[in-house]
């Protein structure tokens, strides 16, 4: 990295001895679990102490007032004038990452008061132009385009069904006496705008390109109740936020996906045995792995808002460092996987070909620890799109790479696992790429030794986040161990259909956290009847996409397991389970989003608790009951308690939902912000 994005407070450092490097880490681990402070701040607090304690000798690139987040950022300049306002990046949404099985709601750290951060350029510059588009569906700005002169019943039809702005109608005659209401209902070029003091009110020109005015003029249209929504303003607006992300999980998941349709084909032992690895690897490695790692969307928010920007890096390190050294106990467990397995899968050529696989990817763990980690660094720096960029290349590389080790060389099961490795491998190598060649390495202080003490506080955060994940995917890999005990052609016929189950659910989840990022912004903006406007269309447009997948599923029913098997015996057992599969899409969906509404009114606590104690407490116990009980249903009971319980999550957290005070979500985002 260039020198001068190293931080100067590291090089400063006095050099110690040699010998008295490992007792001085010993005593700073064992010293960093002993705090109590709140973790995230205290993290943060700690690393920008040393870099106070070195201003004298220059400071820090990013400034030192350590009491305003950005304060020295050059990416503020712009803002220095604009005050105070309710703008809608106040609110921002952490805990979920790219990856997911199913749908992960850790709790929501990252809304304690005090610990919101500063937006990014990018996430400013979005919002500036939401605020901008609200004005002028209001009619408090003129229109960007003119179309006054527009008739013709195609262009007045056109208007009526996606015109974004507000009619003039929805402004009461009460709201009209009191003021509540546009300034004109002939806003042109030189109508009067609003303004909180007499005189001329600026140009609308003036107002749309300038921050300062924009706030102010923001501001006085929100306090004075002027900023209403349409439904096609927030269709627009989730759809245009979801898009990106619903490309970026399908291409995450179709990594998973390729080994399935890879080694399907082989036979049902090994289609059974790809998910039994993947399932083994996912509750051992995978989602304590990903569930540590949500700290840092705390974590390197915190330190990029703190306006040290090399801490991020630091974060980073630190995290890395410590998922590694968690790697080298699981690497033996998966060596001895095998053993493991035989004593709990009753079928021992799957649990065989399963204990292969995870011997495997044992040596792709380093990179996914790095992948993982790498995701939250240029996510906190506002850059999304590097991780699609990422997959674009190693997504579609992925399948080559299964099609040429399983079939081409001949290689068989066993090029699935070698196939998953090196694209694990190769996708930090990538992000690593796209942040020295195209952005991201301005939040790159250099390798530092800091790295390796304070992990007490560390964990300590990270806790939560993991017991929350592996919760979850436990409760959904249980099924898929239960499963084995039925037979291998019960397994294989499990693996499809998880994989299918999977597929769908990477459309309604991207949305629903669209929706949640929406949501939250406009509570953050104190526009309560606004946000309940856009989880209406968010509910609309999760019970469409949940029919959609619903009458895919029912319709493709004899034709999709052929996809992955010829097995007769397979076919028929997937083809008889796909329409209570079908029937599942439309609450697994509504839950999804019932989730995302959740994040967005800062509740996803209760979201997560209501789906462990739903999972653990009636699903699993419906699923066992009617799979091994007299019933004797087998995979069709496993399944039906699924369903049911995701029926009971959606019905239990949109009765939530629905009773809860919109306007305390305001209140309490408002002292959030204050706080933060």
């Amino acid at each position: 990295m260039p020198p001068d994005h190293r931080p100067r407070a590291i090089a400063s450092k006095p050099r110690r001895p040699s010998h008295d490097i490992a007792s001085s880490f010993a005593a700073s681990f064992r010293s960093s679990f002993l705090s109590t402070s709140p973790l995230a701040q205290e993290i943060v607090a700690r690393d920008l102490a040393v870099c106070s304690d070195n201003d004298d000798e220059g400071g820090d690139d990013y400034g030192d007032d350590h009491s305003n987040p950005g304060a020295r950022d050059p990416d503020w300049a712009d803002d220095d004038d604009a005050g105070p306002a309710p703008v809608l990046y106040t609110q921002p949404i952490d805990g979920v990452a790219f990856g997911f099985r199913r749908p992960s709601i850790v709790l929501d750290q990252g809304t304690r008061a005090g610990e919101l951060t500063a937006a990014n350029r990018a996430v400013r510059e979005q919002s500036r132009r939401a605020e901008r588009s609200l004005l002028r569906d209001n009619h408090i700005l003129p229109p960007k385009h003119d179309r006054s002169g527009e008739q013709g019943l195609l262009n007045t039809l056109y208007r009526r069904m996606f015109s974004t702005k507000v009619p003039l109608d929805a402004y009461d005659d009460d709201a009209t006496e009191n003021g509540a209401c546009p300034p004109s209902r002939r806003v042109s070029e030189t109508s009067p705008l609003l303004s909180d003091h007499a005189g001329a009110a600026p140009a609308p020109e003036d107002i749309a390109n300038d921050p300062a005015l924009l706030n102010e003029q923001w501001q006085a249209a929100v306090e004075s109740g002027k900023i209403k929504t349409t439904w096609q303003r927030e269709a627009k607006t989730i759809a245009t936020y979801s898009r990106s992300l619903i490309v970026t999980f399908l291409l995450q998941y179709s990594i998973n996906i390729a080994s399935v349709f890879a080694v399907g084909r082989i036979g049902i032992a090994e289609l059974g045995a790809v998910t039994l690895g993947s399932m083994s690897a996912n509750i051992v490695c995978y989602a304590p792995m990903q569930g540590l790692a949500t700290s840092l969307d705390t974590l390197c928010a915190q330190a990029y808002g703190s306006g040290h920007k090399h801490l991020v890096g630091l974060q980073l390190q630190r995290m890395t460092y410590f998922l590694w050294v968690l790697m080298l106990p699981i690497a033996v467990l998966f060596y001895f996987g095998t053993d493991v397995l035989l004593r709990i899968v009753p079928e021992p050529e799957s649990a065989e070909l399963a204990g292969l696989y995870l011997r495997v990817i044992t040596f792709g763990i380093p990179g996914f620890v790095a992948y993982e980690g790498g995701k939250r660094f240029v996510q906190a720096q506002g850059l999304f799109v590097a991780t699609t960029y990422v997959l674009l290349i190693t997504a579609p590389l992925n399948i080559l790479l299964n099609w040429f080790f399983v079939w081409h060389l001949g290689w068989g099961f066993i090029g699935a696992p070698i196939a998953v490795a090196l694209i694990q491998t190769l996708n930090p190598i990538m992000l690593f790429l796209y942040v020295v060649f195209v952005d991201g390495s301005q939040c790159w202080g250099g390798f530092t030794k800091r790295a390796l003490n304070n992990w007490g506080p560390m964990v300590r955060l990270a806790l939560p986040g993991m017991i929350m994940v592996e919760a979850e995917w436990l409760a959904f890999e249980i099924l898929t161990l239960a499963t084995s005990q039925f037979g291998a052609d019960y397994l294989a016929a499990q693996s499809i259909l998880v994989t299918l189950t999977s597929a769908t659910f990477q459309i309604p989840f991207p949305v629903s956290i669209a929706a949640s990022t929406r949501i939250a912004n406009l509570i953050g903006a104190k526009l309560a009847d606004a946000a309940k406007t856009s989880a209406k269309v968010a509910v609309v447009a999760a019970l469409a996409i949940s029919l959609l997948n619903t009458i895919l599923l029912s319709t493709l029913r004899n034709h999709l397991p052929l996809l992955f098997t010829s097995d007769p015996r397979v076919v028929s057992l997937v083809a008889d389970l796909i329409p209570l599969c079908a029937a599942m899409q439309v609450f697994d969906g509504m839950a999804c989003m019932a989730h995302g509404l959740l994040r967005g009114i800062g509740k996803q606590g209760f979201g997560g608790y209501v789906n462990l104690l739903t999972y653990y407490v009636l699903a699993l116990p419906i699923s066992f009951a009617t799979a091994f009980g007299p019933l004797g249903w087998k995979l069709e009971g496993l399944w039906l308690g699924v369903t049911i319980g995701l029926a009971i999550v959606a019905v239990v957290e949109y009765t939530y939902i629905y009773k809860s005070d919109w306007n305390q979500s305001v209140r309490d985002a408002e002292r959030r912000n204050t706080a933060g």
